[in-house]
Parts: C-alpha cells; structure tokens; sequence
C-alpha cells in the first residue's frame, strides 16, 4: 500500500470488497451479522466504509463468503493498518468532504491514469499553475487559495523515494490553454519536461488534429493499488463519482487503453511540449 495512511480510505477500499464477495456469494447482510454476532446495521457500515472493520470480523466474513486464502489475508492485512493517522489532517479545513476520499486514495496507490482536457492534473501542476487556476475561482474563497495550494504540492508523489507511477493522456489544447501568465505556462510546460524524464511518468499528448472515440468521455482517473480493487473517479463542480463494480471499471480501463494508442508516444509528447516552450521565450 502507498506510503501516506488514511485509514477512512482504506476502509472504503475493504468495504467495497467486502460487499462484493457477499453479493457473489449471495450472501444477505442479515446472515452475515449472524454469522459473527453483531447487528446488520453494523455490516452495512463495514460496507460503506464508515466503521473500522477488526481484522477478525474481516477473515470470518471472507471465509463464509468462500474468499480465496489470498485474498483473506490481504484485507486482513489492509484491515490492520487501518488504525493510523491521516497524512492529511492538517488541510482538512480546505478540502472539501467529497474530495478527502480521493486524496486518501490517491496517497495510497500506486500509480495513477488520467484523462485531462481541460487543465493539466494536481500530481504535475506548479505552484504557480495551481494559484492561477483558483485565483478568482467563484467556488474557492481567495483567502484559502495559498492553503490550497499548499495541499496539492503535498499530495504530489511523482518523486522522492517512493514514487507513484503516473500515465496521462492530455489534450493537446491544454498546452494552448494560458492559465495565469506566459510565463506560469513557461514554468508548467518544463515543469513536465522535466518530470517525462523519469521513467515511471508517461504523459501523452492527444493531438487536436485526431479524433479518438475514447476522448467522447469526460475527464476520469483511475486508481491502482497494490492490495486492492482499481477504482475509477470522475469529478464535477460539486462532488464526484467513485466507480467501484469491475464491470464500470473494466470499460474504464479499455477507454484508457484507446486513449493511449491514439496519443502520442512519449518522445514525440515530449518534443510537443519542448516546442511549445520555446514558443514561449
């Protein structure tokens, strides 16, 4: 699991699996709580995420839903570390409900995939990018703005010890799209230069010239771990949605897949944003 712990997202992760091996296994939430001797209400908020689920209750629950070995001893595992303190306690006030889940998860995985049309992701932003793009934003009060920021530049993890893997497919407006000054753009643009160096970070540049069926999508993110299920996310204004169900999930991965086929390839990106830069000088 990532290096960052957040033990209401790792909840929601042995959660999700937890209501799903009960569902494959056409086992009902009351015949569950029986079978360890608390009440339904207490199985329905080890589903969603919103009770620490014990070690014990985890293996006893696998076991009656027919889990393999493997995957006993792995929720097991993530059950026991959900106890520690959340890394991101201390820009609470800024984050929005809805959001603390994703940077919870997004701390834990490890890589990340992403779809971006509109602005580049939090993991490859600047500071000066990300204070741009919430100076004068009619949901973010200007005061928080440098707390905000703060923020994003601590959930990045593309580098240090133990890095996320990172894969963007990027539209190529995005480049073209001035967020604050020519020169915050000059930053951004060798910011990534710098950072497609490494080579767990793959960004792709869809050209505008090319259509990709899969590009009909809005923007989406998935999420991997190491020990737990893929989960999808795909955020509005207000809120967001969290794909769980490997169905949803599934197409998800295949869009990606088609997203990344009909970008460029990484050096051919790369010489795409190095002549941007220079654009810029």
């Amino acid at each position: 699991m990532g290096e960052r712990s957040d033990p209401s997202a790792l909840r929601f992760l042995i959660g999700h699996e937890l209501r799903v091996a009960r569902e494959r296994a056409r086992v009902k939430q009351s015949e569950a709580a029986k079978a360890i001797g608390c009440s339904q209400p207490k199985i329905v908020a080890m589903e969603s995420g919103k009770y620490l689920q014990q070690p014990d209750d985890v293996t006893a629950l696998l076991r009656l839903y027919g889990a393999d070995v493997a995957q006993v001893d792995r929720l097991a595992s993530l059950a026991g570390q959900a106890d520690q303190k959340t890394w991101w306690a201390a820009f609470s006030e800024v984050l929005p409900n809805w959001f603390k889940t994703f940077v919870g998860l997004e701390g834990l995985a490890r890589s990340q995939f992403i779809y971006q049309t509109v602005t580049f992701t939090g993991q490859l932003q600047t500071g000066a990018y990300a204070t741009a793009l919430h100076e004068g934003s009619p949901l973010v009060a200007s005061v928080d703005v440098p707390q905000i920021v703060r923020a994003r530049m601590a959930r990045q993890r593309l580098t240090g010890p133990h890095p996320m893997s990172l894969s963007s497919v990027v539209e190529e407006a995005v480049l073209d799209r001035v967020v604050g000054t020519a020169e915050t753009m000059r930053e951004q643009l060798e910011h990534l230069s710098r950072l497609m160096k490494y080579d767990h970070i793959d960004i792709r540049i869809l050209p505008t010239r090319k259509y990709a069926h899969a590009g009909n999508v809005t923007e989406f993110t998935l999420l991997q771990f190491a020990e737990a299920q893929t989960v999808g996310y795909i955020e509005y204004p207000t809120g967001a949605l969290y794909l769980q169900d490997y169905d949803g999930v599934a197409v998800y991965e295949m869009l990606a897949e088609q997203l990344l086929a009909a970008a460029l390839s990484k050096s051919e990106s790369a010489e795409l944003i190095r002549s941007r830069v220079a654009g810029l000088k």
